[in-house]
């Protein structure tokens, strides 16, 4: 039987949404105070807990591109991450005075990853990691990207990216209790729980798994969580179940495209408008106070 390639029953961003949509809260008014989203992240304090996903190709969507994106998370006050891209541009981005962290492909060739977190620590970046995900292409071969090839890493392979690295080392793409378990083996400083926008269909929802993995994790490292962040109150949902921070990937092209580091700024700020407001509702003071208690599944089982 051939595939129904125009089905969408197993659209991972899809499913990503309903689950979203799904999560209820309960609210909590007396004793209530104004809310702070303030967060501290390897050693620098920020506005908000909500980042910019490791994007590349962003010249598609503005001219100016990762780097005119860089403007506008400065200006929010919001830790930015860059995807892939040569060194001009990590080095135009981080000008900006964007707090940055880098995310690298798995490149086959293992010298290209080091070079590129040594590159990484010369430009200021806060912290720099890989991309573990984008290893295999959807027909089971080694990825090539942008002509050149990717191959998956052995956990002594990151344990060494980890140890010579300078900066805090971030693993993105986990969406497994197996894979987070060995992010603490090997010496990682941070997490990013993603599906990479639905890049194999009936991924889990990173929200359904994180609170396993904040478990695992218990505050030794932060968890970070991408894949369908479209609003504050998606933040809070994430934050709430385990979340450090979350960053924000597709959602925004369109500002970026329109108003450039103005609609970007304006987006962030937005959504943590949202966010505050969802605290203030729901007796949170600051980020640090966001519980699995608030977030009821539609079946009304807490977590």
């Amino acid at each position: 039987m051939a595939i129904n390639e125009s089905s969408n029953a197993g659209d991972s961003a899809r499913i990503t949404r309903e689950y979203f949509d799904s999560l209820l809260l309960e609210l909590r008014h007396i004793d209530g105070v104004l809310p702070s989203t303030k967060m501290e992240l390897y050693g620098e304090i920020f506005s908000t807990p909500i980042m910019l996903a490791a994007l590349s190709h962003l010249y598609e969507t503005h001219p100016e591109g990762l780097v005119e994106a860089a403007k506008g998370m400065k200006a929010a006050g919001a830790v930015m991450w860059a995807g892939m891209g040569d060194e001009a541009e990590l080095e135009a981005v981080t000008k900006t005075g964007a707090k940055t962290i880098k995310i690298i492909k798995p490149y086959a060739d293992n010298k290209l990853i080091l070079k590129k977190i040594e590159h990484a620590h010369k430009c200021g970046c806060i912290a720099v990691g890989i991309d573990i995900d984008h290893a295999f292409n959807k027909k089971g071969k080694y990825d090539v990207i942008n002509n050149l090839d990717m191959r998956p890493k052995s956990l002594d392979e990151v344990k060494e990216f980890a140890k010579v690295s300078k900066l805090p080392f971030v693993i993105k793409g986990i969406l497994s209790e197996q894979d987070a378990h060995k992010c603490i083996d090997a010496g990682a400083r941070g997490i990013v729980i993603s599906h990479h926008h639905g890049h194999i269909d009936y991924s889990l929802p990173p929200l359904r798994l994180l609170p396993d993995i904040a478990r695992i994790v218990r505050k030794q490292i932060p968890v970070f969580v991408d894949c369908g962040i479209e609003r504050g109150m998606d933040a809070f949902k994430a934050l709430a179940l385990g979340a450090d921070a979350v960053s924000l990937g597709h959602v925004i092209k369109v500002p970026l495209q329109a108003e450039g580091a103005d609609g970007v700024k304006k987006l962030v700020i937005e959504m943590t408008e949202e966010l505050t407001g969802t605290m203030a509702a729901t007796g949170c003071k600051d980020i640090q106070h966001i519980d699995p208690s608030l977030i009821w599944p539609s079946d009304r089982k807490s977590f």
